[in-house]
């Protein structure tokens, strides 16, 4: 259903079984998918791919052209998954020529009130971005992540999975998956196990990453130094294995 007062271009691609209310407006070249809600004041720009089941409250604006002062209008995208939740004043800008060319939210998303995620960054499943989250441009961050209110991330930083960011952290270098970051400048506080128990990662699992943490960041041995005890030492678990992936493919640099 299409409330009257809405405004949406003839060429946008909307599933019948989606709900657009009172005063939205909907570019051309969006497409918006079944079941999905758009919620009065909605502002959704050109080259929008917005998955079935998602809810986008009133007053979010998606797919704004980038702040970017380098961006020439080139036609760049956002993609949103399945059953994401965008709240209220939320702002996801388009990608970039000089980046991926796509602003990506993942399946299962919440992005809570006065977000913003900027030009070229990717978020994967089940992500929480809590009321003013800011990313700057080219981010990404992996499943599971909880990144806490008035938190800003730095351009460029990577996220790893099931890590949690706590509020009002600032964070400029690229923190590890299952983990806990938080502080300015943001600071690491040793595995995020109530995260990982209440996503099912068992005892042993947990053990074995509690045994990478220490190596890698309570021990002061260099990075390569750690990565040779850990394959030595520790059960090469895929979780074990991520982490080292991680570690070594960090160019910003790892929080510690």
């Amino acid at each position: 259903m299409i409330h009257p007062t809405a405004i949406v271009h003839s060429k946008a691609e909307i599933d019948a079984n989606v709900e657009v209310g009172p005063y939205a407006i909907i570019a051309d070249n969006v497409t918006i998918g079944s079941g999905t809600v758009v919620g009065p004041h909605v502002i959704i720009d050109p080259y929008v791919s917005i998955g079935p089941d998602c809810r986008i409250f009133q007053f979010a604006s998606v797919g704004a052209t980038p702040q970017a002062i380098k961006f020439g209008g080139e036609k760049t995208f956002v993609k949103i998954g399945r059953s994401t939740v965008v709240r209220e004043f939320v702002t996801i800008n388009r990608g970039t020529a000089f980046g991926s060319g796509v602003t990506e939210v993942g399946d299962e998303n919440l992005l809570m009130a006065y977000t913003h995620v900027a030009h070229d960054c990717k978020t994967g499943r089940k992500v929480i971005l809590a009321n003013s989250a800011t990313l700057a441009g080219h981010i990404t961050i992996g499943d599971y992540v909880t990144v806490g209110g008035l938190v800003a991330i730095h351009q460029f930083v990577r996220i790893g999975d099931y890590a949690y960011v706590g509020g009002k952290s600032a964070v400029v270098k690229d923190i590890p998956p299952y983990v806990i970051a938080a502080g300015d400048r943001a600071k690491l506080h040793g595995l995020n196990r109530v995260g990982l128990k209440r996503s099912g990662f068992s005892e042993a699992t947990v053990a074995e990453l509690k045994k990478v943490y220490r190596i890698f960041f309570r021990i002061g041995i260099t990075v390569n130094e750690a990565i040779e005890r850990v394959r030595a030492e520790v059960d090469q678990l895929p979780e074990v294995v991520n982490f080292i992936r991680f570690i070594k493919s960090s160019h910003r640099g790892i929080t510690r």
